[in-house]
């Protein structure tokens, strides 16, 4: 049996009937609510996964008292990026290992999921404009020489990984990365150009200039009360500098970091194809991610999408039914 864990305000939106119609069993609660009423929304509940934005992280430390308090046999905390050291390196993975290292106070069991970077955030723009329908934003920078190679996981394989992991007993009290291939940026951008046959353009940002990115955005960041809309270079910046740079989000990382990898947990699973995926953006046929949460058609014509941060945050992180819903079995 299924279960959303769901804000009362939040049950009549669309996704969550959707979800209903489809045999959700929707238990009302907030995690910013009394303890107990989380305590008595998770009662019979199997397992926990808990899928809340980046400026919530926070707010799952409630919700591990109370799964404990309830007897949950497997807590799953908002993992899903991509894989890096803590210490300093992503705010973003900082605020995570807070969470984790609360769960692990607890002795709730756990398993915390990475899933490297999303294939539907990982190409170019092509000059044609044939990929602009899928596209987060229009953003051709290739970080430092854009040899170093990085996990890439269709964001369509990603539930199909946490089936499998949650009911796996070698991955109780473990941390799994789950990634599809590895490239580095310049093998992405030849694939597509072999693909589209256009040839595309490389903005190489030097390493330099990467870490002075990451200072100016973390010395703007740190503002207080916390705004999250603040956030958002410091997020990029910091990706790219840890996936970019320092090669973190690698299976190689992964194992010296301790983690298992589902690639080797199961042999038998059959990820999307990185290449079946960027013909199906080139022929025209692809999902994007967020679009449907994007300005008119008429408006990106006129101020085509970039990395500029007045609307960044509802484009990368906006508020979706999967912050405002947590789902268990």
């Amino acid at each position: 049996e299924l279960y959303a864990l769901v804000r009362p305000r939040s049950v009549q939106k669309p996704a969550i009937v959707s979800l209903q119609e489809r045999g959700m069993q929707i238990r009302r609660c907030d995690l910013k609510g009394p303890e107990e009423s989380l305590t008595e929304a998770l009662e019979g509940i199997d397992v926990v996964i808990s899928c809340v934005g980046p400026a919530e992280q926070q707010d799952q430390i409630p919700l591990a008292k109370a799964a404990k308090r309830a007897g949950v046999k497997r807590f799953v905390p908002c993992g899903f990026i991509t894989v890096a050291p803590p210490g300093g390196i992503m705010w973003l993975r900082d605020e995570k290992e807070t969470v984790y290292n609360h769960v692990k106070q607890l002795r709730l069991p756990y398993t915390i999921i990475d899933v490297g970077w999303w294939y539907q955030l990982s190409y170019p723009r092509l000059e044609s404009g044939r990929a602009d329908y899928a596209m987060t934003s229009a953003n051709n920078e290739i970080v430092g020489d854009g040899n170093t190679p990085m996990g890439l996981t269709d964001l369509r394989d990603i539930g199909r990984y946490v089936a499998r992991i949650i009911d796996d007993e070698r991955t109780l009290n473990k941390m799994v990365y789950a990634y599809n291939t590895v490239k580095t940026q310049n093998e992405i951008y030849d694939l597509l150009e072999e693909i589209s046959e256009e040839k595309i353009q490389r903005n190489y940002i030097p390493e330099e200039s990467v870490y002075t990115r990451v200072l100016a955005a973390r010395q703007s960041s740190e503002t207080y009360p916390f705004d999250p809309v603040k956030f958002i270079p410091r997020y990029l910046a910091e990706y790219q500098l840890s996936w970019g740079i320092r090669g973190d989000n690698t299976p190689e990382n992964a194992k010296y970091l301790g983690y298992l990898i589902a690639k080797e947990l199961y042999p038998d699973f059959r990820p999307v194809d990185f290449r079946d995926y960027l013909e199906t953006v080139v022929r025209g046929t692809a999902k994007g991610v967020y679009t449907d949460r994007m300005v008119s058609k008429v408006h990106q014509r006129a101020f085509p999408r970039t990395e500029s941060t007045d609307s960044l945050y509802t484009r990368i992180f906006p508020r979706t039914e999967s912050s405002d819903s947590l789902y268990m079995r």
